[in-house]
């Protein structure tokens, strides 16, 4: 898989340069980020690493379905979602649709032959999706910003928004640099009359290689149409920034948040379950859909345990829809456990893909 070849000059670098996030040639967190601990506080690495791993995989392909004739039909509410895999969504609001962070790619690595892979292809293939009006990237991880992906799609007449800096990746894989938006937290953009994106603030970090660390600005975005707004986290920790993220553009309809690929010694790069409820409640409105997981093994727990986690908890307001099932917040019912019915017998002999540093 091709690297970008990154070109931080004229407006871009000053634009960059000019962020409040950006010091020493770099982006950095609002709030210092936590270090990463010990792992030894009950069992040792290894044994922690290789424990229960065929757990890591669901033990058969995740049920799906296939949204396309959903798609053709009236969204009723004005707001309807379809999660098409971990960060994935194609969110119809308002009449308007976004997707983000698509990735479409086997695997969430700069290989094309190593690294995780992908539990199974996504419902829908990007040539059968709907007209979009924009596509929102959150950072430049390979798990949301995905070459195979951004290569099918722009070659569609439709604008991309991201983080300061990301675009220079999506500008060297062939993204005219008229269609690309870069946003500094709490800069907005209006793509057409009543969708307006906003981006605001998320506690990680960047890079795709070992020399490009913090290079590029991480983001969560707001999508605000006529009548609904839905809240996207990106990857994130838990920090206070998401009340204030809930007080300056809440409230929302529909919150998008991170769940899974967590640890608790990765320090705040990354929510989790428990810390991802938190964070809903910060925001303090809208319905809870959850993201970043199921589709790739990327940390050390059971694929299952960020909705086990949750639907232990039964919060008001949670969906969770089948991956390909487009769905109305408004319209949503009580949560099926469905992905129980794939945990009960483990996968035999299923390869390893995990990560051995906090993932990306």
């Amino acid at each position: 898989m091709p690297r970008s070849r990154q070109s931080f000059q004229g407006l871009r670098l000053e634009r960059m340069r000019a962020s409040r996030q950006y010091a020493d040639g770099g982006f950095i967190n609002t709030y210092p980020a936590s270090t990463l601990r010990d792992l030894q506080q009950k069992t040792s690495l290894v044994d922690f690493m290789f424990r229960d791993k065929e757990h890591r995989v669901p033990s058969r392909p995740l049920p799906s379905l296939d949204p396309r004739a959903a798609w053709t039909r009236r969204v009723q509410s004005g707001l309807r979602t379809t999660w098409l895999g971990h960060s994935t969504v194609l969110l119809e609001i308002d009449g308007r649709r976004v997707l983000t962070d698509p990735v479409w790619g086997d695997r969430a690595s700069p290989f094309s032959f190593l690294g995780p892979k992908r539990f199974q292809p996504v419902p829908v293939a990007i040539d059968a999706l709907p007209p979009l009006d924009a596509i929102v990237i959150s950072h430049d991880h390979y798990d949301h910003l995905d070459y195979v992906s951004i290569r099918a799609l722009a070659a569609l007449n439709v604008p991309f928004i991201t983080s300061l800096g990301v675009g220079a990746h999506l500008e060297t894989w062939g993204v005219p640099p008229d269609r690309i938006i870069e946003l500094d937290w709490w800069e907005s953009t209006t793509i057409v009359d009543g969708l307006t994106i906003t981006a605001a603030p998320s506690h990680h970090f960047s890079g795709r290689g070992l020399k490009d660390r913090n290079t590029t600005l991480w983001s969560s975005f707001v999508m605000r149409g006529d009548r609904h707004a839905v809240f996207f986290s990106g990857d994130t920790g838990l920090s206070p920034l998401f009340t204030e993220i809930g007080q300056r553009l809440g409230p929302f309809d529909l919150v998008m948040i991170e769940v899974g690929a967590f640890h608790p010694s990765w320090g705040s790069i990354h929510l989790g379950p428990e810390n991802a409820l938190q964070a809903w409640a910060q925001l303090g409105s809208g319905r809870f859909l959850p993201v970043h997981w199921a589709t790739f093994n990327l940390a050390m727990h059971p694929w299952a345990e960020p909705a086990e986690v949750l639907y232990a908890q039964s919060p008001e307001g949670l969906v969770m829809p089948l991956l390909g099932e487009p769905f109305e917040p408004d319209h949503a019912e009580a949560v099926q456990p469905w992905w129980r019915k794939l945990v009960q017998e483990p996968r035999k002999h299923a390869p390893l893909q995990m990560a051995s540093k906090p993932s990306r």
